[in-house]
């Protein structure tokens, strides 16, 4: 990579965390809010600037098409741009600008006769990678790879009641674009833990997913006075929710696996009131499918007690789960050629978050990329890459792309 190419994509990807950003550094961009799709209008931009053709298929997901060889399929490389509330700027957003640079960059070079090609190239903004607004996560590939109903997800709502299609059709971004059969995908993305800054690895071959099981719960108890209704008499629903959590914490620790409760809303949140209503998202997580299995049929039982402890309902809304899977062996063989060929300090690793490649591994051979996170702090304003290691993973990215695109993968 050049001096030239490096500063490139060192400029735009300042230029991108503009859009949506705080003054700590870190961006807000929720999917399908105005600072989300200022920066998708950015990114298409950028994109149209460099050759290729923008397009936007029912869900929202945004496609930068570099076609050098008509009728020929594509490789897919990327991530997402939807950012959590007050997070940072590097999480999705630099997989998906260095998987443009490196799309843009083979393209030239294919076209100007530098490298023969013998597929098309396609850099894929996911939509809805971050769940936050919208539940659940990794929106977007799930309608992609058939895992979810578009109709149905297009209905989904958030807090507010504004639905994921009147979202989209705010910004002008739901398409209708049929989106040409790929062969592979490839994705870059930062650690998001600290064990590769810590080990002194640049490169993180990513060989499995940790297994997850996500619950939306929805607690339905009674609105009462808080002094003067008898604690007999009470139908708590934050006490019920309050129990799930410390249950699900319990869980973890007995049988070894991650535990979280991410969101917890109320009803009707007054300082006066008994909570009628609660709504709230926990998840289990582990490498080990047996142990998250055990944690899962123990949780189920928890999920019972609560009920009855707090004298309240409670309805599983939605479970999202994945189970320990691994990519594709045969690209995760090619990249071990390639960092082999960079010279790069490199680790075979297991992700314990999900990502869209999370999805798209199951319908494409898949390869997955990591870069290291400064003291693992992410989902965070403060989360940091450094230059070099950016640009460390864009180099490996780029190799790694132009060998699938020349038919080693898929």
């Amino acid at each position: 990579m050049t001096q030239h190419s490096s500063s490139d994509f060192l400029d735009a990807f300042a230029q991108m965390s503009r859009n949506g950003g705080l003054e700590s550094g870190g961006v807000e961009r929720q999917a399908a809010t105005e600072a989300d799709g200022l920066n998708r209008q950015w990114f298409a931009g950028w994109l149209t600037a460099r050759g290729a053709t923008v397009h936007y298929d029912a869900i929202g997901n945004q496609f930068g098409l570099f076609e050098h060889t008509p009728g020929a399929p594509y490789v897919l490389v990327g991530s997402h741009l939807d950012s959590q509330p007050r997070a940072g700027r590097f999480d999705g957003a630099y997989g998906v600008l260095a998987g443009a640079h490196a799309c843009a960059e083979l393209f030239r070079a294919a076209s100007s006769g530098e490298v023969e090609l013998s597929r098309n190239l396609c850099v894929v903004n996911w939509f809805n990678e971050e769940g936050c607004r919208f539940k659940p996560s990794m929106m977007g590939s799930s309608v992609y790879t058939g895992k979810r109903d578009l109709e149905e997800t297009l209905e989904v709502r958030d807090t507010a009641g504004v639905s994921v299609r009147e979202a989209l059709d705010a910004l002008g971004q739901r398409g209708e674009d049929s989106i040409p059969e790929a062969t592979a995908y490839v994705e870059l993305h930062i650690q998001q833990g600290k064990s590769m800054e810590q080990d002194g690895f640049t490169i993180g071959l990513v060989e499995a997913t940790w297994g997850v099981r996500k619950y939306e719960f929805l607690v339905l108890g009674e609105q009462a006075h808080t002094g003067s209704t008898l604690i007999e008499d009470r139908k708590d629903a934050l006490l019920g929710a309050s129990l799930l959590i410390a249950s699900a914490r319990k869980v973890a620790l007995e049988h070894d696996v991650i535990t979280s409760c991410g969101e917890l809303l109320i009803e009707p949140n007054s300082p006066v009131a008994v909570a009628r209503e609660a709504r709230l998202v926990i998840d289990l997580r582990s490498p080990d499918t047996e142990r998250l299995n055990a944690a899962d049929k123990h949780f189920a039982q928890e999920v019972e007690e609560a009920a009855r402890a707090a004298n309240v309902e409670i309805q599983t809304v939605n479970r999202h789960a994945w189970d320990v899977l691994e990519y594709a062996p045969e690209g995760l063989a090619l990249a071990q050629e390639v960092v082999a060929e960079l010279d790069l300090p490199h680790t075979r690793i297991m992700t314990l978050a999900g990502h869209d490649s999370t999805n798209v591994k199951d319908v494409l051979p898949t390869v997955m990329l990591f870069v290291p996170s400064h003291q693992g702090i992410t989902h965070n304003e403060y989360e940091f890459t450094s230059d070099e290691d950016m640009l460390a993973g864009l180099e490996m990215l780029t190799a790694t792309l132009r060998r699938v695109a020349q038919g080693e993968l898929g």
